[in-house]
């Protein structure tokens, strides 16, 4: 059932819950830059812009310890890091374009082997997602199949609603859960009219059609061209809320470390580098083709859904200004 919440009161709901010792994570300035970072008060909400990373850095996080060493003597000491540390977490203000990227990343993490790290604090957040009022010309998501009103991914969604205040709808128990311990501060629909949705102007694309021009077409010139432009630098997938490639890595000395899982990227050199010295992905053209492959066809052939959700990260932050609605536009067209 649909319920209504004041601004006042979900202002309350977040400072309740901070009170509570609850981890409330939101989008809000650091040194300028909207980030999803986690809150001191409701007062620093950040709700009418895009933060510039992704909301996954709250279950995949760039930087995690997974294990520490420390050698006495002829004494190692292994130590598991202990995944059920992590604390209960509300993450606010998630819009669609990220809110859907985590169901994405749960097939990855739980799929042959069990992300214990990402999976605990899955299982410890909830999600409250956020209607789009507004898009810029980098805004892809309707071409992908999702919409800015869409609910996927979220536990409770929240559109935004003429003459102020939401209209909250539940997606899953623990929506439910949220509403039930705070029942005061909602109360039945409102017969307000929702604040008029984004509109996206990318053309939808035929994502059926794309895949299959990429099983045809695993050398093309098109490769070549677009990575005449590109440097390598991995800001793209830094900046996607669906990328998920990361490395492990000892740090330390022979004396004690830690090992330590860290984001990676396709996109440089040293991904496929192998130990004796072969390197499959040698020149750009081959690693920007493998991510184009990853996201339209080969997430597709594993999972059945694509590795994009429109948010339009990648256009914004290239340096060089190479835009992926538009690469993936030329191919729907072939």
């Amino acid at each position: 059932m649909q319920k209504y919440i004041s601004q006042h009161n979900l202002d309350t709901l977040l400072d309740t819950l901070i009170k509570r010792g609850i981890r409330v994570v939101a989008p809000r300035m650091n040194a300028g830059i909207p980030l999803y970072e986690p809150l001191g008060s409701s007062g620093e909400v950040v709700s009418d812009t895009l933060p510039r990373r992704s909301a996954k850095e709250a279950f995949f996080p760039v930087c995690e310890d997974i294990m520490s060493y420390k050698k006495e003597g002829q004494k190692v000491t292994i130590t598991d890091i202990d995944p059920g540390r992590f604390p209960e977490t509300v993450l606010f203000g998630v819009r669609p374009c990220d809110a859907a990227a985590i169901p994405v990343l749960d097939a990855v993490f739980s799929w042959d082997y069990k992300d214990e790290f990402f999976l605990e604090r899955r299982k410890k957040t909830t999600i409250i997602g956020l209607a789009c009022t507004a898009a810029d010309d980098a805004c892809f998501c309707t071409a992908v199949g999702l919409s800015p009103s869409a609910s996927k991914g979220s536990d409770l969604f929240l559109t935004a609603l003429e003459g102020g205040g939401y209209a909250c709808d539940t997606c899953s128990e623990k929506g439910e859960a949220l509403i039930a311990n705070n029942q005061a501060l909602f109360d039945g629909p409102s017969t307000s009219n929702p604040i008029p949705f984004a509109e996206p102007q990318t053309d939808t694309f035929d994502l059926t059609k794309v895949k299959a021009w990429l099983n045809d077409h695993f050398e093309d010139p098109l490769w070549d061209g677009i990575a005449t432009r590109c440097v390598g630098c991995g800001a793209c997938a830094f900046v996607c809320p669906a990328c998920h490639c990361f490395d492990i890595v000892d740090e330390g000395t022979e004396k004690a470390g830690k090992r330590r899982k860290n984001w990676d990227a396709c996109g440089f050199w040293k991904f496929t580098h192998h130990a004796s010295g072969h390197n499959p992905r040698d020149l750009q053209p081959k690693r920007y083709r493998n991510r184009i492959m990853h996201k339209f066809k080969y997430y597709d052939d594993k999972f059945g859904q694509t590795l994009c959700t429109g948010c339009g990260r990648c256009v914004r932050i290239c340096p060089v200004g190479i835009d992926i609605a538009a690469i993936v536009e030329e191919i729907n067209k072939k």
